[in-house]
């Protein structure tokens, strides 16, 4: 995984996610939610040379219902990333996103206009709806669906990247994790090694489970793998 160029390692990540179903499917989230705009379309680029299609072409074929929709928005993404934010678009989304949570919880996913929020809003935007949503609702917003959804992997990687990451790690470095699961320590780690946000997941590991993510490697992982690991951690130091 190290060794391939990130578009292509995104790119199989996703084709990998569509072969797996709907389990796998926050993986497809993941890319297109925690990705650069130029990343993500280079992942794009990458799928047509690789697959011969295009990505929103296989996701559309293999998933189906509320799932697609919101999927192939958000791998369809090419997300502005500038500084602009218009207060009153941002608050006036947050109201439409509390109502749609409040009527409908998990149904959220159905909803059009929440599709088209996550999907093309930037996530300076989004950070802005975030505060006006729990201004608005008096709750966070993140605690309003459930953390097995979608609509939340998806909020969650727009929103505060660094927590989705260390999730994911601390999942993968707990004892009883499947093989499967402790695989996605690999995908962190090389994904993220050549990103500035490397380094705020590690703080925002060692402030959500009371631990270094170091230390963590360096107690329960051996042999070469912890030392290559240890290594691509300190490059983000």
């Amino acid at each position: 995984m190290w060794s391939m160029h990130p578009w292509e390692r995104d790119a199989r990540l996703v084709k990998k996610a569509l072969k797996k179903g709907d389990e796998a499917y926050n993986l497809i989230v993941e890319v297109s939610c925690t990705r650069s705009s130029e990343d993500l379309l280079g992942a794009r680029k990458a799928y047509h040379s690789l697959f011969d299609q295009s990505m929103e072409e296989d996701i559309a074929s293999h998933v189906h219902g509320s799932q697609r929709k919101l999927l192939v928005g958000l791998v369809s993404a090419y997300r502005y990333e500038g500084k602009e934010v218009k207060e009153s678009s941002a608050k006036s989304d947050a109201k439409i996103l509390a109502e749609a949570v409040a009527s409908s919880g998990e149904g959220a996913i159905e909803n059009d206009e929440v599709v088209r929020i996550l999907s093309t809003r930037s996530k300076l935007h989004l950070e802005h709806l975030y505060k006006h949503f729990n201004q608005i609702k008096g709750s966070d917003l993140l605690g309003g669906v459930s953390e097995s959804s979608l609509i939340n992997e998806a909020l969650l990687c727009l929103l505060k990247p660094s927590v989705y990451f260390s999730k994911i790690l601390n999942a993968s470095l707990n004892k009883d994790a499947d093989k499967g699961t402790k695989k996605w320590l690999t995908r962190v780690f090389v994904t993220r090694a050549d990103h500035s946000d490397m380094k705020e997941i590690a703080e925002e590991y060692n402030q959500l489970y009371g631990e270094p993510l170091a230390q963590t490697i360096q107690e329960k992982i051996k042999g070469n793998y912890r030392d290559f690991l240890l290594t691509l951690l300190s490059k983000s130091n």
